[in-house]
């Protein structure tokens, strides 16, 4: 790192070095991921300690984040960030495909929908604000699985008894999942028909954060016979313009 750096930036950097670790870490590795020299991670880090935004592990020799650190998280929660950042974002996909829009975030194995956006004459749908539905029956579900890490997937899935069945159709083991989950990331988005409501189809894309973690999902859901399947490509790509104007919002 250059000598020249802000103190507010390193600072920021092992902010988030300590943010993305599973745990404490030594002042070693901290020094290394933020290019710091020992001394000057030591000074920093004691800066840090006496402001409440980084903890000392004595006799684990070992860093963490402090009780600050946590509080800035918890008023980033109060202020409903995501929610502002991706409402006019809805409104505009809504606007120009004329169907419902959602946004949608996991909870363990369920999507629970945070937002809902309607046209002027809207479609009655079973997807509405605090529903949760499983992951792996809705186009927003499988849009955020498909960029977790495998193992994480996994640990999601681990049996037969962890699908849920609603209309016999839909993914019913992890073999199952695996494969279609695989197909939807390499084309960008996920697509859902008649998996939870006959008739009724969804398609959708995750919007990442800046470290790659899918932190939400936006869908547009509709009954099958309003958007023919030549219209369903143009409907996709405006869908991932949205999550893709959304990452951006996140600093993905």
């Amino acid at each position: 790192m250059s000598g020249n750096v802000p103190a507010s930036t390193r600072t920021l950097r092992v902010l988030t070095f300590l943010a993305t670790q599973p745990g404490p870490v030594p002042m070693e590795r901290i020094a290394s991921a933020v290019g710091l020299p020992r001394s000057s991670t030591y000074h920093l880090l004691r800066a840090m300690i006496d402001e409440g935004f980084v903890v000392h592990l004595p006799e684990e020799k070992r860093y963490g984040l402090g009780v600050a650190a946590f509080e800035i998280g918890s008023a980033y929660l109060r202020h409903d960030p995501l929610e502002r950042l991706a409402r006019p974002l809805l409104a505009q996909l809504v606007h120009e495909v004329g169907q419902t829009a959602h946004l949608g975030v996991l909870h363990g194995r369920e999507l629970v929908y945070l937002l809902k956006e309607q046209p002027p004459r809207p479609v009655t749908l079973v997807t509405d604000v605090g529903v949760r539905l499983p992951a792996t029956l809705t186009a927003s579900g499988r849009a955020l699985l498909a960029e977790l890490p495998p193992a994480q997937v996994r640990a999601l899935f681990p049996a037969p008894e962890s699908f849920v069945r609603r209309t016999d159709l839909g993914p019913q083991t992890l073999t199952q999942l695996r494969r279609i989950l695989a197909d939807e990331k390499r084309q960008g988005f996920a697509v859902e028909d008649s998996f939870i409501t006959p008739g009724v189809a969804s398609v959708a894309s995750a919007a990442v954060d800046h470290a790659g973690h899918p932190v939400a999902a936006i869908s547009v859901t509709f009954r099958t016979d309003a958007v023919p399947a030549t219209d369903r490509p143009h409907l996709a790509h405006k869908i991932r313009q949205a999550a893709k104007a959304l990452t951006r919002r996140l600093h993905g």
